[in-house]
């Protein structure tokens, strides 16, 4: 498969999961094509389901290579393109540790928040539980503890010492939280660690970015708990 001179395309919604790939693209230095849709897009861009019947953002397209899962298209970049950089490589130590973080950042630490925005926000007010959202909130907040003792460690840094792929993974999880209120709870170290990872020049760019891309193709801002 030669992906060399395919262009990379992602698909995106504001300040949703595929800010990850996004940042890393900024990070990596990459020429993309950024496609902004409305949120959500299974709803508000109908047409978006002929290129992933999902409806779920991010789409990344590279060739024939289509991914939808915002942390393996970041590993997937980081790989391709700065190996033993941005990514981290199976002969160095923090492997286990870079693909646990990869992983851990949606399943552990994303998807109990997605359960506080739908039964504290999205759902109608008939429906909303807000003692689900209460838990889940707690469990989120519970398993942040993962990351306040790496960061205990290396305060700037999940691990290998470095910034990694597996730190933008994670700090979508933290931005996220900031979001739906929960950031005031954050822990001491993580607080600071998230101050850090938002004056990195790439996260800079990806926000204006987005935000560039947004206004050119005509797609308005959501509503800061859209993500």
């Amino acid at each position: 498969m030669n992906t060399a001179s395919a262009p990379l395309v992602l698909y995106h919604c504001l300040d949703a999961r595929s800010f990850r790939p996004l940042w890393a693209l900024e990070e990596l230095g990459l020429p993309y094509e950024l496609r902004v849709l409305p949120f959500p897009p299974r709803y508000a861009a109908r047409h978006y389901l002929e290129e992933n019947p999902l409806g779920t953002i991010p789409l990344f397209v590279h060739g024939a290579v289509r991914m939808t899962e915002s942390a393996g298209i970041c590993q997937y970049l980081a790989a391709l393109n700065d190996p033993g950089g941005l990514d981290v490589q199976p002969t160095e130590a923090a492997y286990g540790a870079y693909l646990n973080w990869l992983h851990m950042s949606d399943a552990t630490l994303t998807f109990p928040q997605t359960l506080v925005l739908r039964y504290r926000y999205f759902e109608t007010p008939e429906r909303r539980q807000p003692q689900v959202a209460e838990d889940y909130a707690k469990w989120f907040l519970a398993r942040l503890r993962a990351v306040d003792a790496a960061l205990a460690k290396d305060p700037q840094h999940l691990c290998a010492g470095r910034f990694t792929a597996a730190d933008i993974a994670v700090s979508y999880a933290l931005q996220l939280a900031c979001q739906i209120g929960l950031d005031s709870e954050f822990p001491e170290r993580v607080q600071r660690y998230w101050a850090g990872l938002q004056t990195r020049p790439g996260f800079v760019r990806a926000k204006q970015s987005q935000a560039a891309a947004a206004q050119a193709q005509g797609v308005k801002a959501p509503s800061p708990l859209q993500a």
